[in-house]
């Protein structure tokens, strides 16, 4: 008897978590390739599953595609490695005459847009290919976060086989995915485009997968699937473990059936006694055709409570109107903040529209920028523009991080990916990179929308104007300016040069963006000295100073005042031709010498004045 037509008149077992056994065995590689170097390992595993009562096993190729592999430098292995699994799983199957379901995991998790569509497609095709011609009983999608990404290789897999297909979503919260489309609406949409089995897996234990069940209706056509982890993961000793026991999935057996599952194994933590627990309770046992449903969600839309209001406009709304200027002042390295605030205090009276705090630049531990800035806005009535680098939070404290700022009323951020750990005072350090500066972009216009990088609701939209960094110091100015617009396409408010060092630089800046309709801040440095301005040129990423500039400062390598003075008048001269370029001024204080930085600011104020007129001289910049 097919697959399929068991499943009209009974509830099959399926297997439970392949992985989770050979971690707890001390494998942590690459899972897929043990199907080559210990076959008889992976059979062993199989075995047991349908010993505890699986009436359905799946190959061990969830992550066996091109994308996961190359991880490995696998990539060229693909059909090997498939054609293995199946042969092995089949090994295991003849006996006792289970159904072997080829497996194909998701790629795509928090980040959809890190893998284009047209990149799944080749990568699943091969996998596709590689099972259906081993002549697996049906097809097993599961672990999908991404609907888009899921509905694709579906109708893919549709289009190219008859065999039965199990389609299965992930979701972060029960009952909606991470787009927010209720988890009713997708098993509707997957069922539509040809599956036969739809239902969830992973990610949630039973407790709340039953609860999105509950949210879910019968389908018209296709069967239900539900395949719960043991319980959610401890990390003990450098490892992960599920502490998820067998007796209470046995108890929870027959609410699954209640819920009108027919197809029912485990995920992440599952054992085989797990799938013992549910054979136990539900093997041949015949499914419900008919069910309450306690809750049918339509696609939800976020009327989210009303944020705190903005105490400052916008500066991508202030640079467009008139000139502006910010200055960057890193919070200090030791405990005491004496002379921050006095610089601090200094740039105010200097009439700056904006104090920047960078976040541990060079990958050097500094005072957090969080906290600095909200006492910068409370203590003295600066708006704080607050620096985010991707290198040092994984996306849980990027968003909790982000959501502390909204609380803190501290609007004006700048998403930076941020200088590798490896270059700062702590080597050894881990650089997490969770997302790149376009994605972080992207996720902070999100939660300007009140839903989480997950998709959940956050009940209150944010508000945060989002720079984007902007290094024109590049060999191709052009390629450059292709980032820029990349970056406006994420949701980029406007953008934060890297210090520029001559006229000429200005103007080919001007020419190559002058089409973009995001203002621009040009930054500008005071140089300190000869040592200071090679140190910067040779050394710090991102940093090229004109050879004129440095033959300049050079020449009063040993007279430290007059190198000082001269790089407050390269400054100034920068100044003055930014001024007739761009609206936007980014000085950036060097060393914490702040008395140079609120000089220049007073230059740049006195400046535009006179470029646009005294009669925007009350409205400059305060």
């Amino acid at each position: 008897m097919s697959f399929l037509e068991k499943l009209k008149n009974q509830i099959l077992i399926a297997d439970g978590a392949m992985g989770t056994l050979l971690y707890s065995y001390g494998k942590d590689s690459c899972l897929e390739e043990l199907n080559l170097s210990q076959a008889e390992h992976i059979q062993s595993i199989h075995q047991a599953y349908i010993d505890a009562g699986a009436d359905v096993i799946q190959t061990n190729t969830y992550a066996a595609n091109y994308l996961k592999l190359q991880r490995y430098g696998l990539e060229d292995s693909v059909k090997e490695i498939n054609s293995a699994a199946v042969a092995i799983a089949k090994r295991a199957a003849a006996n006792k005459q289970a159904y072997v379901l080829g497996t194909i995991g998701g790629n795509r998790g928090i980040k959809p847009d890190s893998i284009t569509i047209e990149e799944l497609k080749r990568s699943f095709r091969e996998q596709l290919y590689c099972l259906l011609l081993e002549g697996v009983d049906g097809l097993l999608l599961e672990t999908f976060y991404d609907l888009e990404e899921l509905e694709t290789i579906l109708t893919i897999a549709r289009k190219e086989t008859n065999l039965p297909i199990i389609a299965q979503v992930s979701h972060q919260e029960p009952g909606f995915l991470q787009d927010r489309v209720p988890v009713n609406d997708a098993l509707k949409r997957l069922e539509g485009l040809g599956a036969d089995v739809v239902g969830l897996n992973c990610r949630l234990g039973p407790h709340h997968m039953l609860l999105a069940l509950e949210q879910i209706e019968i389908p018209e056509h296709a069967f239900l699937s539900a395949y719960p982890n043991a319980s959610l993961p401890a990390y003990t000793d450098g490892k992960f473990h599920y502490e998820g026991d067998a007796d209470y999935f046995r108890n929870s057996a027959k609410a699954f059936r209640e819920q009108g599952v027919r197809l029912i194994g485990g995920c992440c933590g599952t054992t085989p006694e797990h799938i013992r627990g549910f054979a136990a309770e539900l093997k041949n046992s015949v499914p419900i055709t008919e069910k309450i449903v306690k809750l049918k969600p339509k696609q939800i839309v976020v009327e989210p409570a009303p944020s705190p209001i903005r105490e400052y406009a916008p500066l991508q709304e202030i640079v467009k109107e008139r000139p502006s200027v910010i200055v960057e002042l890193d919070p200090p390295r030791k405990l005491d903040t004496t002379k921050f605030f006095e610089g601090a205090k200094a740039l105010k009276e200097a009439g700056i529209d904006s104090i920047t705090l960078a976040d541990n630049s060079l990958a050097t531990v500094r005072i957090s920028n969080e906290s600095l800035g909200y006492l910068v806005k409370e203590k003295l009535g600066m708006r704080p523009l607050i620096h985010i680098a991707c290198r040092d939070r994984n996306i849980i404290g990027l968003q909790s991080h982000l959501m502390g700022l909204h609380t803190l009323g501290l609007n004006d951020v700048l998403a930076i990916t941020g200088d590798p750990a490896r270059v700062g005072d702590f080597p050894g350090a881990s650089s997490v990179y969770d997302v790149s500066s376009f994605e972080l972009i992207q996720m902070i216009k999100q939660l300007n929308e009140g839903l989480s990088f997950s998709g959940k609701d956050l009940g209150q939209k944010t508000d945060f104007s989002v720079a984007a960094a902007f290094n024109p110091n590049v060999r191709s100015l052009e390629k450059a300016v292709k980032r820029l617009e990349k970056k406006i396409q994420f949701g980029a408010d406007y953008f934060i040069s890297q210090p520029v060092f001559s006229e000429e630089k200005l103007i080919e800046i001007y020419e190559h963006t002058k089409h973009l309709k995001a203002p621009i801040y040009i930054g500008l440095m005071p140089l300190t000295s000869s040592k200071n301005a090679e140190f910067l040129h040779n050394e710090v990423p991102g940093i090229k100073i004109a050879d004129s500039i440095r033959e300049r400062m050079a020449v009063l390598n040993d007279q430290p005042l007059k190198a000082a003075r001269e790089g407050i008048a390269i400054t100034k001269s920068l100044i003055d031709a930014a001024l007739d370029l761009f609206n936007g001024i980014y000085l950036i204080t060097p060393f914490l010498r702040y008395e140079l930085t609120a000089e220049l600011a007073h230059y740049a104020r006195q400046r535009a004045s006179e470029v646009r007129g005294n009669n925007i001289a009350e409205n400059i910049i305060y």
